[in-house]
């Protein structure tokens, strides 16, 4: 929902008409990577705090330090807040902005992905281990070589391959880059040119590095064509996120400032994947950014909003709602604050 609206909302009404309640009060939590590992469910947020930056659009306002884990026994018991399971200042490389993070299982290990910039300004991509779901985590004394941006996300494939996806534009800064290289000069393409499209790498077997060269993931329109930049409700912002279902893979992603989470489908985890339509309608906020997960035979949604703030768009609560399927494996989309709607 656009900033310049807040001010006309009756929070106490959107709140009584939203389709699910904050899974905590007590912090503000944001961008929720939900997976269940050993029949319970792990949710991996940001955490949100006011950090007194005045709102931009690089998202300097976003300051958040650390990372906790909350655990549910099933999808309608309460979310468990395990503590603080890493800290900006434990992680050699990073100087601040702890964005939305990830994690993976292997081996016996647990491994959290999570984007920070360095002291020179420039996103970078981490890892930190554990021997438990919910940490501590310990961070590796490097970033992971050759990656950036923000956002990562990690998809655990059939075959066990692990594959990690990332990038957001604006703040996230993927559209300063170009093949993988940076250059301070470039800046977003023009309308009428092809969207940036997210980014894509095979994770090494000890999943702490890229196996390989990061790929652009191209997402097509129903003609087969590459969505263009000025696309805003279909084109790529930020927030990717992979699931698969009856042996399609579905990517996921939010548009950014058109307050959409939109999904495309394709038959590789490399893509391309084409454009289907909209899970999830604006909410309350700016950003709109989630998470899908299996539990127990149905598919769920976490995703958050800042009704629980009344509208401050860097204080968010994470909550979590069902996906419905129609036969063709298309997804209903979600109104967050009514009822559910077929995609136009």
């Amino acid at each position: 929902m656009p900033e310049d609206s807040i001010e006309h909302i009756n929070f106490e009404q959107i709140n009584e008409l939203a389709i699910s309640k904050p899974l905590v009060s007590h912090i503000y939590t944001a961008d929720p990577s939900a997976h269940v590992f050993n029949g319970k469910i792990y949710i991996y947020p940001s955490h949100d705090i006011d950090a007194g930056i005045p709102f931009n659009d690089n998202g300097d306002h976003f300051g958040m330090e650390d990372y906790h884990v909350f655990s549910m026994d099933d999808i309608s018991s309460e979310a468990v807040d395990n503590g603080v399971a890493l800290h900006v200042d434990d992680v050699a490389w990073a100087e601040k902005q702890m964005w939305a993070p990830d994690a993976a299982y292997k081996n016996g290990k647990y491994y959290l992905y999570f984007p920070a910039k360095r002291a020179d300004g420039i996103f970078q991509i981490g890892v930190a281990i554990s021997d438990s779901p919910v940490g501590p985590f310990i961070p590796e004394k490097e970033a992971i070589k050759g990656s950036y941006s923000i956002d990562p996300a990690v998809f655990e494939d059939e075959d066990g391959k692990h594959y990690i996806y990332f990038g957001g534009i604006w703040g996230g800064q993927l559209q300063k880059y170009r093949n993988n290289k940076y250059d301070q000069n470039n800046e977003e393409p023009l309308a009428e040119e092809k969207a940036l499209g997210p980014i894509v790498a095979l994770l090494r077997d000890d999943m702490l590095e890229f196996a390989e060269e990061p790929k652009e993931i191209k997402i097509l329109d129903e003609n087969g064509n590459e969505i263009l930049a000025g696309d805003n409700d279909r084109r790529f912002f930020e927030a990717s996120w992979v699931h698969k279902y009856n042996g399609k893979y579905y990517f996921s992603y939010s548009t950014g400032d058109t307050h959409f989470i939109c999904y495309a489908i394709g038959d590789n985890p490399y893509g391309p994947f084409t454009y289907q339509g909209r899970i999830l309608n604006p909410v309350v906020g700016w950003t709109s950014h989630h998470s899908i997960c299996e539990v127990d035979g149905e598919w769920y949604l976490f995703y958050h909003d800042s009704s629980l703030s009344k509208g401050v768009t860097h204080l968010r609560s994470m909550k979590v709602t069902k996906i419905d399927y129609l036969k063709d494996g298309s997804i209903i989309t979600i109104d967050p604050y009514g009822i559910r709607r077929l995609i136009d």
